[in-house]
């Protein structure tokens, strides 16, 4: 298995989004993305460039409801096999 990315907020959200996640709002730094079918809302910190840290990227793609892989094929691949 491929190591996890280690990207900024905007850059993760942009993943998300691949998988029907949108921004919902934003309060403070923290962008609140939901999606349809699901009541998990996700909480993404956007913090200029900085890198989101690996166990918060890891509860975040358990919420979305994939596993690593699965958001591994998002990050390098333009659509979803």
């Amino acid at each position: 298995m491929d190591k996890l990315p280690r990207w900024s907020g905007k850059k993760i959200i942009n993943i998300f989004e691949k998988d029907g996640w949108t921004v919902d709002r934003i309060e403070g730094s923290h962008y609140i993305l939901v999606k349809e079918g699901t009541e998990n809302i996700l909480v993404i910190p956007v913090h200029g460039k900085k890198p989101i840290k690996i166990g918060l990227l890891k509860g975040l793609i358990k919420d979305a409801g994939l596993i690593n892989e699965e958001f591994l094929i998002l990050c390098y691949n333009k659509k979803r096999r």
